[in-house]
């Protein structure tokens, strides 16, 4: 029974996840809809105390997104700024391959051109 609740859990986060990022810029929608699932994916067979490292930080990410949501209610889409800085500290916990995932997210979100053709629907 408790492993039915601990992915119920996990689903829900991940689908809030999605959610918020239904309010975010199409782009960076996109890239992050795909890192979320591809994270989420990776992680499924993680140990005990990975995951819940992983579902800690996926909890303050989705609290910062929500928040970040919720202050840019009414202003323009240029007025918002997405995303938190991270601390030496946090980044200095980092294993070598998260640090390369890292740096791939910030050239992928910092590209003058767009890596996906994005248009909203017209329904």
């Amino acid at each position: 029974m408790a492993a039915s609740a601990h992915v119920s859990k996990v689903r829900s986060l991940y689908k809030k996840i999605l959610v918020l990022h239904r309010f975010l810029p199409l782009d960076l929608r996109a890239l992050g809809d795909q890192y979320v699932k591809d994270e989420f994916r990776r992680h499924k067979t993680a140990s005990t105390e990975e995951v819940k490292n992983f579902m800690a930080e996926w909890e303050n990410y989705k609290d910062t997104v929500q928040t970040q949501v919720l202050e840019s209610a009414g202003k323009g889409p240029s007025a918002v700024k997405f995303g938190a800085d991270l601390s030496e500290r946090k980044l200095n916990d980092f294993q070598e391959e998260q640090i390369g995932q890292l740096y791939e997210l910030l050239l992928e979100s910092t590209k003058p051109n767009r890596q996906f053709d994005i248009q909203e629907d017209s329904k």
